[in-house]
């Protein structure tokens, strides 16, 4: 914000992702965004829902039948994933246990929670879709 108190120039106003099985999106980022973050539902309808934290919402669209053959990867052009700000390492470790409890892909095991360099404490997952979701501790 700037001192006028409205959104700073360039600040991201919000974020919209087509999918394609809106209930099953739904009932992910809805845990993710109510539960464990502050997002709060601003609109629901038949083809879509939009949650929001602050100034900045981001909005999940049923797609349209006609364009469910075009299957989404995030390494094609378009959208690679989403990062959240958290504010610990504990928060990254309760989350990245519940997502294993409730089966949600954990990427780069290996490396985790590393993955993103060794001063980078991080969980990365994907979303029913496939999209990348990563919070980050700090920073």
């Amino acid at each position: 914000m700037n001192r006028s108190g409205d959104p700073e120039n360039g600040t991201l106003h919000h974020v919209e992702i087509y999918v394609s099985d809106l209930q099953q999106t739904i009932r992910f980022w809805s845990w993710l965004l109510t539960e464990k973050f502050r997002y709060k539902i601003i609109s629901k309808w038949d083809g879509g829902i939009s949650y929001m934290l602050g100034d900045t919402y981001i909005v999940f669209v049923q797609t349209e039948e006609s364009h469910l053959s075009n299957a989404y990867h995030r390494k094609n052009t378009g959208l690679n994933h989403l990062a959240f700000h958290c504010g610990s390492k504990e928060f990254v470790d309760g989350l990245t246990a519940e997502l294993e409890a409730r089966g949600v892909p954990v990427l780069y095991k290996d490396r985790h929670p590393y993955a993103g360099g060794e001063d980078y404490y991080a969980v990365f997952f994907e979303d029913p879709d496939r999209i990348k979701v990563e919070v980050v501790a700090g920073e």
